[in-house]
């Protein structure tokens, strides 16, 4: 037995060194890491589908709207985020403004749907790397990529921060460089005849298929800006975050948009909707492959090929940050086993980039197994949680809005103030309701209703439920009253 003031030494010397996240995200890290989260194989690839199905104009109108929305979204979140910096926001905002269980149906949903992208990205890094060595066997790159992902989060939050920074800047660069070139070359500039708005007027343009083609485009526009809600995770462990989250964010999104429309209108006013190689996801005949072909770029496909491969990385390496922040989170409000709240000696949460890594390896080797339907079904899960947990910082910041106005507290306090409240986030609860509920729309309009695949496009809702109504009856929670949500204004957070 220890002498009584030896244990009470002991119980000092370990409260002393009882480690905290690392506040090292600089603004410039924060700025990369919502632009990348957002710049992903869906511009890349899936842009010219959009354009294909709506023509150049409705696939305009439609990301126009969900530019919007991720606006209103954004700035929801950037007033909570700036007021309490938080790692894993969304469950702390959805337990302290909402109720506990909408924070940890939110927060195990999140984590979640990171932990099941990281399969997705092991898979789609097999298949890109396949492009320069067909032969090559896929374990080989999936491990290899999972290893690299799980050292960048390891070594520290800036090793993540500088990694994300790097990989984001080369999107941007591709993005920037595809901009230009097009515009000089819809105005004749760089060779070729000087097409102009030509193409805006082929056939039906710009407008082609009526509203439903836009309803459709807005749905999958909606995915391709997923992961900017990243920052808001980020927010525990940046420098200053009062200042620099609303920073990023006000910056990012007027960025993002102009990236996406831009982009956009340049693969519109190039290439006629009525071009099937549109229609095609292969990097080979991808919107932006073709366009540097048609700009004499003679290493066109392998270019884009790469950059196509640091949007994957890029996602991989948000993913596994984004949740195991989130778990570390919930640990510390007891929403999570307690060793998921443990951090090393340079403030990162070990075991839940173990755990998260695990569950994203097994996810992804169950498609080798059985013709790939237990990963066909958890990647249909995962499909609308993006939305869910949209609608979460929307309701969350709604409530966190009423609750401090009801508590007879001055909007001059918030170190960030979200604008066009309560429209914002009025009209974003609408988009992302509208949004989950018309996933498989197409289905009820066929002559014979696809169950299986109605099922398949739903998964998201009952898991989300499940763990709601789950800790809700297991826990007693009740919805929080406006007048009893508290505000620790002195509270420094981490």
């Amino acid at each position: 037995m220890l002498p009584e003031r030896e244990i009470e030494r002991f119980q000092q010397s370990a409260n002393q060194q009882e480690q905290t996240l690392k506040r090292e995200l600089k603004s410039r890290h924060l700025t990369m890491i919502s632009i990348g989260g957002a710049i992903g194989t869906g511009l890349f690839l899936s842009s010219g589908a959009a354009i294909s199905s709506a023509g150049p104009g409705g696939a305009l109108l439609a990301y126009t709207i969900v530019g919007a929305m991720v606006f209103f979204i954004m700035t929801s979140l950037g007033e909570m985020a700036a007021f309490m910096p938080v790692s894993g926001s969304f469950s702390t905002y959805g337990t302290k403004f909402v109720d506990p269980a909408f924070g940890f149906a939110i927060g195990w949903t999140y984590w979640f749907s990171w932990s099941m992208t990281i399969a997705a990205e092991l898979a789609a890094s097999t298949m890109i790397m396949k492009f320069w060595f067909p032969d090559s066997p896929s374990l080989v790159w999936s491990g290899s990529f999972l290893a690299l992902i799980f050292l960048l989060n390891y070594l520290s939050v800036k090793g993540y921060g500088e990694g994300e920074y790097w990989l984001s800047l080369i999107k941007v660069s591709a993005i920037v460089i595809f901009i230009v070139v097009g515009l000089l070359m819809i105005f004749g500039i760089m060779g070729g005849e000087a097409v102009g708005f030509k193409n805006f007027t082929v056939d039906k343009a710009p407008f082609s298929g009526g509203i439903l083609s836009v309803f459709v485009v807005f749905i999958a526009a909606g995915f391709s800006f997923q992961g900017t809600e990243i920052v808001g995770v980020t927010a525990g462990e940046s420098e200053n975050p009062e200042k620099n989250v609303p920073k990023a964010i006000k910056s990012v999104f007027w960025r993002i948009l102009i990236f996406y429309i831009l982009a956009i209108a340049v693969i519109g006013l190039l290439i006629p909707y009525t071009n099937p190689n549109l229609q095609n996801d292969n990097v080979m005949v991808s919107p932006f492959t073709l366009i540097f072909e048609k700009a004499g770029i003679a290493f066109a496909a392998s270019l884009m090929n790469a950059v196509i491969l640091t949007a994957v990385l890029s996602a991989g390496n948000s993913s596994l940050y984004a949740s195991t922040r989130m778990l570390y989170s919930m640990a510390k409000a007891g929403q999570a086993p307690r060793i998921f709240g443990k951090l090393n000696n340079r403030g990162v949460p070990v075991a839940g980039i173990i755990l998260t890594c695990a569950i994203g390896a097994l996810a992804f080797l169950a498609s080798f197994f059985g013709d790939g339907m237990v990963y066909i079904w958890l990647m249909n899960a995962i499909s609308i949680t993006g939305f869910i947990f949209w609608l979460g910082i929307s309701i969350s910041h709604y409530r966190f809005r009423k609750a401090f106005i009801a508590q007879g507290y001055s909007l001059d306090m918030l170190p960030y103030k979200a604008k066009w409240f309560p429209i914002g986030p009025i009209f974003a609860i609408a988009c992302g309701i509208i949004v989950i509920l018309a996933q498989n729309f197409q289905a009820f309009l066929a002559d014979q209703i696809d169950w299986g695949g109605v099922v398949a496009a739903y998964l998201g809702i009952p898991f989300f439920l499940s763990l709601y109504f789950g800790y809700k009856l297991i826990k007693k929670t009740k919805v929080v009253k406006l007048e009893e949500v508290e505000f620790d204004f002195d509270k420094k957070y981490n």
